[in-house]
Order: C-alpha cells, then structure tokens, then sequence
C-alpha cells in the first residue's frame, strides 16, 4: 500500500523539475533595473595580455535583443593559460551592485557563460565580468546589453 501515495508525491515533483529547467530564469529584475545607475565612467582598462571576454549572444550588432535570449560569453585564454572559473565575478552595475553570478553560475565554465532563456527588463544595462587565468592575469570588461519592449 505505500507505493501508492508516494506515487503520488514523486510525479508533481518530477514534472515541477522539469518544467522548471525548460522555462526562462531572470538575470536581472525588474526592480534591481530600476535602481539608481552607477556613478562615474565605466570603463575597463587598455591593452592587456589577460584572457579576453566576448559577448557573444546576444549580439550587440543586431541592435536591441527580445527577453528572454541565451546569455552567452566566451572566454579566451592567452598563452597556453588556462581560465579559472573559481575567480570569475559577474556584476550589474548600479548604484549598489547586483552579484550575478549565482544566476550565471549553472552556465559558468572555463570556455564561458552559456544560459539559456535569460529574462532580462527593457532598457540599456552594464554588465561587469571579471576573470583570471592560470597565470594570475586579471581581466575585466562591461558588457552591454540592450533590450528591447
């Protein structure tokens, strides 16, 4: 008689699981969008033999993205170094900054951030990701995002 009820139990849990993976997961919220913007310029440092980081979706070439899009950024290692995703830090910028990086993290590797379905409010966003290779190398770039309504 005990498999019956637990029966029961696992299947609303198994189909919340995976409904839950397929949707969309917000990267940033609707009310960490609307705080104060960040003062001062947001820039990030010249030429540097560090590892480089590109936004590569969505792409910033084909104007304002539609939420939710893949977030994805690529990582790349000079020098035969390798990426440590242990020191790797993804920050909104604002006022008071935003920690991403447990929302990157299911995505995060050493090649980059992959993570599908990223909900996103409309409007103009910067993105701080800042990483260190295998060498000690420090890298850091802001990343635009634009979306559109």
């Amino acid at each position: 008689m005990t498999p019956f009820p637990i029966r029961f139990l696992v299947l609303p849990l198994l189909l919340a699981a995976v409904s839950g993976s397929a949707g969309a997961a917000p990267l940033i919220k609707e009310d960490e969008a609307r705080l104060p913007a960040a003062a001062g310029a947001l820039t990030t440092r010249g030429i540097t033999r560090g590892p480089a980081i590109k936004l590569v979706s969505p792409d910033p070439a084909l104007g304002a993205a539609k939420s939710p899009f893949t977030f994805k950024v690529a990582f790349e290692p000079r020098g035969g170094a390798k990426i440590d995703p242990s020191s790797v830090t993804v920050t909104y910028l604002k006022a008071t900054p935003v920690d991403l990086l447990p929302r990157v993290k299911a995505g995060l590797s050493a090649g980059g951030i992959d993570l599908a379905g990223a909900e996103v409010p409309p409007g103009e966003h910067q993105i701080r990701v800042t990483l260190q290779d295998s060498e000690g190398r420090q890298t850091s770039t802001v990343l635009q995002l634009n979306v559109g309504k």
